[in-house]
């Protein structure tokens, strides 16, 4: 009988919706221990966080420092063997670097990193240590998501034409037209979040999704970014227009300012034989359309799913699968990883999409701040 993975968490403490979804989520198939680490910056309030979720608080650290100092004095057997990272967007280099450094395998909330530099960087790391690196872009565990991506892959909707997608939100709304509170929320301060805040937290989301769905990269991004007042430096809206190649183009929404939107996420590939549509908000259903042919609704669960579909697929057809259970694929696909078992490339995003990501973040704030121009995106 093989035993659990050992996992420590950095941040997530508190009432934090991405802690509990990775909480959840690694523990959805029986692959993994939660252990211990640093839940919060003040250690008491990490042993109360810890104490509250039932986990024991002897590997409950004050810092990362003291996580991998102690951790390295355990026998190789007993030690934290993954460490997922769900602090503010700046903390995610400093410490995904000082993790693969000491021999920690790593899983990372996205914006991977604050810059594309420091994306380079950890892409040497990671290669010199050779730990797995996970970077958690949740939708790509959907069911659906996957069957999409295989069908594109066998040719099913023919040769790629156009590709739209949307992401709308509406939640800085009560937080952007107020002066204070957008001078002090940690997602509009470049100095803890990177250059962009909703091209960094959503627009990337979308970027992610393009290239792993369609099996294409992007090659140049046009950005128009809204920052709605002159005093705030972040964008929180954006339109950006993208070329695969010549004759391949497409285009990303994204809004944190779409009033009244939840999480409108969707997908749409328009090849020359048929189109797919997804919708974040109803994620168990892939919609296939074609010329002449009344709308296909494709749903999980069902045979005639490709196998990476139906393996990240939990519940019989017809029981809703949500973000909980996407997020749970990619820690299964770790977990495979980490033991040195036979996955499928689609299971998890790896450190290239995280450095993807990063460079179609500052490609897009550089399109828009040149004046609207075409930018080539890095190979």
């Amino acid at each position: 009988m093989s035993k659990k993975i050992k996992l420590g968490i950095l941040g997530g403490g508190g009432d934090s919706l991405i802690g509990i979804l990775h909480r959840v989520a690694s523990s959805m198939y029986d692959k993994y221990e939660l252990v211990g680490g640093v839940f919060n910056p003040e250690k008491s309030e990490s042993i109360k966080f810890a104490e509250k979720i039932g986990i024991g608080t002897d590997r409950i650290y004050k810092d990362l420092d003291e996580l991998v100092s102690e951790e390295n004095k355990l026998p190789e057997t007993e030690r934290i063997q993954v460490v997922s990272i769900l602090t503010p967007n700046f903390l995610h280099f400093p410490m995904a670097k000082q993790l693969l450094e000491n021999g920690f395998n790593v899983i990372c909330e996205k914006p991977m990193t604050t810059t594309y530099k420091e994306a380079k960087i950890l892409e040497e790391t990671q290669k010199q240590s050779g730990a797995i690196f996970a970077v958690t872009y949740t939708y790509t565990g959907y069911p659906m998501i996957r069957q999409m991506k295989e069908m594109i892959a066998s040719g099913r909707i023919g040769k790629i034409q156009k590709i739209d997608v949307q992401y709308y939100q509406g939640w800085i709304n009560p937080i952007i037209h107020d002066e204070e509170k957008r001078a002090n929320t940690w997602r509009l301060d470049p100095e803890k979040s990177g250059i962009s805040c909703c091209v960094g937290d959503i627009g990337t989301h979308a970027f992610d999704m393009i290239e792993y769905v369609s099996g294409l990269e992007v090659q140049k991004v046009l950005a128009d970014l809204n920052y709605l007042y002159k005093d705030n430096k972040m964008d929180i809206d954006g339109t950006i227009m993208l070329r695969f190649s010549e004759y391949v183009k497409g285009i990303i929404r994204s809004s944190q300012i779409a009033t009244g939107e939840e999480n409108n996420f969707t997908v749409s590939i328009y090849g020359e034989k048929a189109g797919l549509k997804w919708e974040q908000e109803n994620p168990n259903y892939l919609y296939l359309l074609e010329d002449g042919e009344p709308m296909k609704v494709l749903k999980p669960g069902h045979p005639y799913n490709s196998d990476l579909s139906l393996d990240g697929t939990k519940l019989p057809p017809g029981h809703p699968e949500g973000i909980f259970d996407s997020m749970g694929n990619i820690y299964k696909g770790v977990a495979r990883a980490i033991n040195k078992e036979d996955y499928h490339p689609g299971e998890f995003p790896t450190i290239k999409d995280g450095i993807r990501g990063m460079n179609f973040i500052e490609k897009a704030v550089e399109s828009h701040n040149k004046g609207n121009v075409w930018v080539k995106i890095d190979e």
